[in-house]
């Protein structure tokens, strides 16, 4: 006879995985709905997961798919929370792009000023 898979609580599990900063919020995000386990949605913070899931939620503006790699002790540091998932998101750009005035940087006061007449002159 094969022993039962080991599972944890989702909302646990978002926790351990340094997902969401408490494990409150983890349960708001999961009981709202907004979490997929395997392409099913679930509303339970109390969904039962183990190694092999993926998970499909929403992270700040992003939308993040993980596969659960293996179930966390503790709430521990970020680099042993990163061992616990394989992220299957698109990769995004770390830094955004910069803002700039015509390709120079940030406008002088000669050139608001000039951007600010254009801008009155539109409204006329």
């Amino acid at each position: 006879m094969s022993e039962p898979t080991p599972k944890q609580r989702l909302d646990k599990w978002l926790w351990h995985a340094r997902f969401f900063k408490t494990r409150s919020l983890a349960a708001k995000v999961v009981s709202g709905g907004h979490v997929r386990v395997n392409s099913a949605k679930t509303s339970k913070p109390a969904q039962a997961v183990g190694a092999g899931d993926v998970l499909t939620f929403p992270q700040g503006r992003a939308i993040r798919v993980v596969r659960i790699e293996a179930l966390g002790e503790r709430r521990g540091p970020a680099p042993e929370a990163q061992t616990l998932y394989t992220d299957l998101s698109e990769p995004r750009d770390s830094v955004p792009p910069a803002p700039r005035f015509e390709g120079k940087g940030r406008p002088t006061k000669r050139e608001r000023r000039k951007i600010d007449l254009d801008r009155t002159r539109e409204l006329e």
